[in-house]
């Protein structure tokens, strides 16, 4: 049995969950997301639970018992709480804005960066260097800040570039003189 599978979800106050076969809506105070249930697991509604089960022990089922318990998960608190996920910006020059659902990104090109925002995406900028993405699809979340720091990664030597907040760039040392 999964461990994470076999855990219930509490459904917090303000969350309506329906669940039309084959397909779960989670509603909240943030918004609405819905998502396809895979097939060989099941989904039991209480008044204050969310329970899923496996229909058997086939690879394909003990694959998706977990899985689908996660996502249904991350629906409850995102439509709740919310997803977040922090970037920073280094290097001289460096810098970002927002422009309605623009992101401008100035990082050392010859060009500025323009990155159209997903919809149910937002994105703060503080201080210009410190880059907040915002949203209750946690995948949409992550995928979005993914790309932003694919522009620019950060580099080994100076540490410029973009990064998440929580990352630790490993430093090398540059070139030795000649003697």
């Amino acid at each position: 049995m999964s461990r994470i599978g076999k855990l219930p979800i509490a459904i917090p106050a303000g969350v309506k969950v329906i669940y039309n076969l084959p397909e779960i809506k989670v509603e909240g105070p943030k918004g609405a997301l819905s998502r396809i249930i895979m097939g060989g697991v099941s989904v039991a509604l209480d008044d204050k639970f969310i329970t899923v089960s496996r229909d058997d022990d086939s690879i394909k089922c003990r694959s998706a018992h977990g899985l689908t318990r996660t996502l249904i998960s991350n629906m409850v608190i995102g439509v709740s709480k919310g997803f977040e996920r922090l970037l920073e910006i280094n290097g001289v020059g460096y810098r970002a804005e927002v422009k309605g659902d623009m992101l401008n990104l100035s990082l050392g090109f010859s060009h500025p960066v323009n990155f159209q925002l997903p919809s149910g995406i937002t994105v703060e900028v503080e201080k210009m260097t410190k880059v907040k993405v915002l949203g209750i699809d946690k995948e949409m979340v992550g995928q979005t800040a993914a790309k932003i720091r694919a522009f620019r990664p950060p580099e080994p030597y100076k540490g410029k570039g973009v990064k998440y907040a929580d990352e630790t760039i490993l430093r090398k040392a540059g070139k030795t003189g000649k003697k």
